[in-house]
């Protein structure tokens, strides 16, 4: 797809936003992120390849209808240029969304693919991944291991992995500020982490984080894991050691000053053409151990339906945020038996229902986390999506094969699964159609 017909399509996606309706013609063009060989990347490190807690020495990030399709139609209701937000309201009108009409239109490995996100270490290789993105169909991949070549060397690994999906990849990056920006070099600023970027104001915030963000889409990004929108209590401070040891809260102690903060990034994120992705949810604020690297110090025993630690995950919701991170810590006043991401009552209930979130959820990393060692690498995508997520994150690419045979497997024999299955992928693609990279 040529930069004027992006341009021209995200022209016509906000007409039609103001209309407040979706087109119900047929679909046009391929969906790529349909097609990957067995050959897989290095598998990553704990402290570069997740997304949730260490960063890595370098400086880097530590590391969403039936076979049919529903019929219901969720307009688009962003203003921002650029990115249309995907939470808006599903009606129950007769069209059907984009990313709905295209996914009736794919097999089901390729739905499958399209809920599968990959690592891509810094040491890796491209052309292996793009490879393996191509034969097994991948919807999306991350970069992990913190990359300082700059913005020029950081375009030409996006376009070789693009070429894969003929345009259509989620290409991800933890890029929040402070010890967690895995992208870095010339053409990207040094970004302050969140407590610094917390004392230029909203406003300030918002512009600051527009520049950043179209130094991303420069650079082939289109999708931030970021903004933080966890609290870290006083009391805990840097004992709290995902968040409050690196400063990545905006405010100790406030959810409403993190709150505003969120909502600030997320806006400035969405007009710089980026798609923003609100972590870790319910929270990680109150636990002590880093889900990367322990299985222990991990549970949340205060956090509940209503708390107001869950105030800044609302307030991203509200500016646009199109995706929503879940995290692996336990919050037994919410699930006893669950951790969050393989939870119904947190993903769907809490996430979707009390908060009204009809985005994309994707979880934290699967793939080296400690926190999820001990669950079998298959059952980490099927009881995500089973939960009500969409996309499964791993750092390890050879992890992919694994994924995809038990999302088979598990669709084959549940209906109710299927449909799950094909609902996230309706979702994926409707976030994609959001970024100009699929179209109807």
């Amino acid at each position: 797809m040529t930069a004027a017909s992006v341009r021209r399509l995200r022209a016509v996606a906000v007409g039609l936003t103001a209309m407040g309706l979706l087109l119900s013609a047929g679909c046009e063009g391929s969906v790529s992120g349909s097609r990957a060989s067995s050959a897989p990347t290095a598998a990553a490190t704990t402290s570069g390849g997740t997304t949730s807690g260490s960063p890595s020495s370098a400086g880097s990030g530590a590391a969403r209808s039936a076979t049919s399709g529903s019929t219901s139609a969720h307009p688009s209701t962003s203003a921002t240029p650029g990115v249309a937000a995907t939470t808006s309201t599903v009606s129950s009108t007769t069209l059907a969304t984009c990313g709905q009409r295209l996914a009736r239109e794919m097999s089901a490995p390729q739905r499958a693919g399209q809920l599968i996100m990959v690592g891509l270490q810094a040491t890796g290789s491209s052309r292996a991944l793009a490879a393996q993105v191509r034969s097994q169909r991948l919807g999306g991949v991350i970069f992990l291991g913190g990359w300082s070549g700059g913005a020029a060397s950081t375009a030409t690994v996006a376009r070789r992995l693009q070429s894969a999906t003929e345009g259509s990849l989620l290409v991800a990056v933890d890029q929040e500020g402070g010890q967690v920006q895995q992208l870095r070099g010339p053409g990207f600023d040094a970004i302050p982490s969140a407590r610094t970027q917390a004392t230029l104001g909203a406003a300030g915030e918002e512009r600051a984080v527009r520049t950043w963000s179209r130094q991303l889409t420069r650079a082939g990004v289109n999708v931030n894991l970021a903004p933080v929108a966890d609290t870290v209590p006083t009391s805990l401070g840097a004992g709290n050691q995902p968040i409050g040891r690196y400063r990545r809260d905006f405010s100790p102690g406030s959810p409403q000053t993190n709150a505003r903060y969120v909502a600030a990034f997320v806006r400035g994120t969405l007009a710089g053409g980026v798609a923003p992705t609100v972590k870790h949810f319910p929270g990680l604020g109150r636990v002590t151990g880093n889900t990367d690297v322990t299985s222990t110090g991990i549970t949340d025993r205060r956090t509940a339906s209503g708390d107001p630690y869950l105030a800044p995950f609302r307030a991203g919701i509200e500016a646009g945020a199109p995706l929503v991170m879940v995290s692996s810590a336990r919050y037994p006043l919410l699930d006893r038996d669950n951790q969050a991401m393989f939870s119904s009552k947190v993903v769907t209930d809490l996430l979707r229902g009390e908060l009204g979130f009809t985005g994309v959820a994707i979880t934290d990393d699967v793939g080296a986390a400690r926190a999820v060692s001990d669950v079998p690498v298959g059952a980490r995508a099927t009881r995500f999506v089973a939960a009500g997520g969409d996309i499964v994150l791993t750092a390890r690419p050879d992890q992919a094969p694994v994924m995809l045979r038990a999302i088979a497997a598990k669709r084959a024999a549940s209906p109710v699964f299927a449909d799950q299955v094909d609902r996230a992928a309706a979702r994926v693609l409707d976030l994609k159609a959001s970024l100009g990279l699929v179209r109807c």
